[in-house]
């Protein structure tokens, strides 16, 4: 069993049912209709690029996937997950777009949001004492050889890449895309989420997935609503 902290819009929203009608797959557990034929992509063409983000569900990944420390529990994890959410204010993205990361399409922020970066940053500090250290074989998945330095040192110490000075806010919509069918997925994925992309949006909360076992598709277990106001200062 593994766990994951992500952030992913409340299940109402209209951006997460887009982006679950889109990946086939709701994670709150809901029934979504299979995927359609969208624009230029037939359904099986969907089906095929969103295959490994459906897995993971609709996302934005704060703390990476996890087997839990063997001094914790699940029960000690969601109480840690409370009091941080309780002591922690939201941060809005003004503006999330369609963008093209070493091949596969997410969303991410408009422009440089320090305050994003500084939640993800305490996120990872935080709960890394809640992860189990990699094994060797979790380590070798990550193929260690194509990694930078400081992404593998990154890894080694707090169990992902893409932390602190590597991190990059995103919330992935397909896997890795060829430059001949870029242009195609591109002018679909506009089409579907361009409504939906002219709101901010709040990233007010922590959300708890499980993997129950290799391979299953994450789930969520439980969501943690961040503070709504600054706590007022006392003299």
């Amino acid at each position: 069993m593994r766990y994951a902290i992500y952030f992913t819009p409340r299940q109402d929203e209209p951006l997460a049912r887009i982006a679950a009608n889109w990946l086939g797959r709701d994670p709150f557990g809901a029934a979504t209709k299979p995927v359609e034929a969208l624009g230029e992509l037939s359904a099986a063409e969907v089906a095929f690029h969103t295959a490994s983000a459906r897995r993971y569900g609709f996302h934005a990944t704060l703390k990476a996937p996890f087997r839990l420390a063997s001094n914790e529990t699940e029960t000690s994890l969601r109480a840690a997950l409370d009091d941080f959410a309780e002591a922690t204010p939201a941060v809005t993205i003004p503006r999330l777009v369609v963008s093209q990361i070493d091949g596969f399409f997410a969303l991410v922020p408009e422009a440089p949001l320090p305050s994003l970066n500084r939640f993800a940053d305490d996120v990872v500090r935080d709960f890394d004492r809640f992860r189990a250290p990699l094994t060797e074989a979790e380590i070798e998945r990550r193929s260690p050889d194509s990694l930078k330095p400081d992404e593998f040192r990154n890894l080694c110490q707090w169990g992902y890449p893409y932390v602190f000075e590597t991190f990059r806010f995103h919330m992935t919509l397909s896997g890795r895309v060829s430059s001949q069918e870029s242009p195609r997925l591109r002018l679909a994925i506009d089409s579907l989420f361009a409504g939906v992309l002219q709101r901010p949006v709040p990233v007010d909360a922590l959300t708890l997935f499980v993997e129950t076992e290799p391979g299953a598709p994450f789930m969520v277990l439980s969501h943690h609503a961040l503070r709504r106001r600054p706590a007022r200062r006392t003299a």
